[in-house]
């Protein structure tokens, strides 16, 4: 897991950090994501649904044995990020959809190695009832390209370029006591809620992670 700009010491998953790196969008953009991110750091509440939980924890094992399903009763559907029209958008976007919200960087080793994992995953599961949502941690006026370009070289045509410029989003999942560095993954049932969180990365092409969403998709869709 990588601090933000900052290297950090290696995850045994993955085998070396890059330095610092890349950008953002326009700054009045990022000004109101901060705004409505910054001044709702409480999110709105949710009723806790005992069976995804249980489902969750038991398809947490190996490679993907960090996950920790909660029961906080935390939404997150209007947390804001950056859409790849350059425009303001918010988790809500997805509703009706489970999803993973991945928060990563191109300065941050662990996630470069994390994300053909999530193209694998995104491919395979991503349409009407689940989706993977990617949003980039990059700063600089070139960031957003520099993101662009390492997902363009790596083939991984499966997944959004969303962006967090201000870090709010990803502040408010500091302050919640989801995420200490990065890459950082939420999973969210189809109404925004939080099922479970991940701090690290994760081999999510694999028949544990695999399992695990479809466990997801299946109760979102019971």
């Amino acid at each position: 897991m990588s601090q933000p700009q900052k290297e950090t010491p290696q995850i045994p998953l993955f085998r070396r950090f890059l330095g610092p790196g890349i950008g953002l969008a326009a700054l009045g953009i990022a000004g109101a994501v901060w705004v409505s991110n910054g001044s709702n750091t409480v999110a709105q509440e949710c009723a806790v649904n005992a069976e995804v939980l249980a489902a969750i924890d038991a398809a947490a094992v190996g490679q993907l044995a960090a996950i920790q399903a909660t029961g906080t009763g935390r939404g997150y559907a209007d947390l804001e990020y950056i859409n790849e029209a350059g425009e303001p958008a918010t988790l809500a976007d997805f509703s009706g959809k489970a999803l993973l919200v991945n928060f990563w960087a191109t300065w941050c080793g662990p996630c470069r190695e994390e994300m053909p994992y999530l193209d694998t995953l995104s491919a395979r599961y991503g349409g009407d009832d689940f989706a993977v949502v990617t949003i980039n941690l990059d700063v600089g006026e070139d960031g957003i390209d520099k993101a662009r370009v390492f997902l363009d070289e790596g083939g991984m045509e499966n997944l959004p370029l969303l962006a967090d410029p201000t870090f709010a989003a990803f502040e408010r999942l500091k302050a919640n006591g989801v995420a200490l560095g990065l890459p950082a993954t939420l999973l969210l049932d189809g109404e925004g809620c939080e099922v479970a969180v991940l701090q690290g990365p994760a081999e999510w092409a694999s028949d544990a992670a695999f399992s695990m969403i479809e466990s997801l998709i299946a109760l979102h869709k019971a």
